[in-house]
C-alpha cells in the first residue's frame, strides 16, 4: 500500500458517508404521513442495507414533530426531510466497524461519526 491510498479507518468513514448520501438524498421529498412513517422507514432501511459493507441500518421516524408539521397544513401527508428523522448506519470494512448517525441539531439534520471500532487489518 501506497502512502497516498486510505486507511482501513478512512474507507470504512467514506463508505457511512455514502451510505448517508443515498439514504438521504434517495428519500427526500418522499410522501410521509403518519400512517405509512413506518413503511417508509422500512423501505429505507431495507435499500440502504442492500449496499456493500453496510452491516445495519434503523430508520426512526419522528412522528411527534411529523404530527405537528400536518397539523399546520390541510393535506394529510408532508414531504420526508431530515428533520423527521433519526438514523443510524453501521458499516463494516477491513475489520472495522464504523457507526454513523443522523440526528436534528440546532434546526439541521446532522450526519456524524460516532464510533469507528475494531482491528485494522493495515
Amino acid at each position: 500500500m501506497t502512502d497516498d491510498a486510505p486507511t482501513d479507518a478512512e474507507a470504512a468513514c467514506f463508505e457511512a458517508g455514502i451510505k448517508f448520501g443515498s439514504l438521504y438524498h434517495q428519500f427526500a421529498g418522499t410522501p410521509v404521513s403518519p400512517d405509512s412513517a413506518d413503511s417508509v422507514a422500512t423501505a429505507m432501511e431495507e435499500a440502504i442495507e442492500n449496499q456493500p459493507h453496510c452491516r445495519e441500518v434503523s430508520v426512526d421516524v419522528r412522528e411527534d414533530e411529523l404530527e405537528a408539521a400536518l397539523a399546520e397544513s390541510a393535506a394529510d401527508y408532508t414531504e420526508l426531510t431530515g428533520r423527521f428523522l433519526e438514523v443510524e448506519i453501521v458499516v463494516a470494512d477491513g475489520g472495522l466497524e464504523v457507526v454513523a448517525r443522523m440526528a436534528m441539531e440546532d434546526g439541521y439534520p446532522l450526519m456524524q461519526l460516532a464510533s469507528i471500532e475494531g482491528r485494522s487489518s493495515e
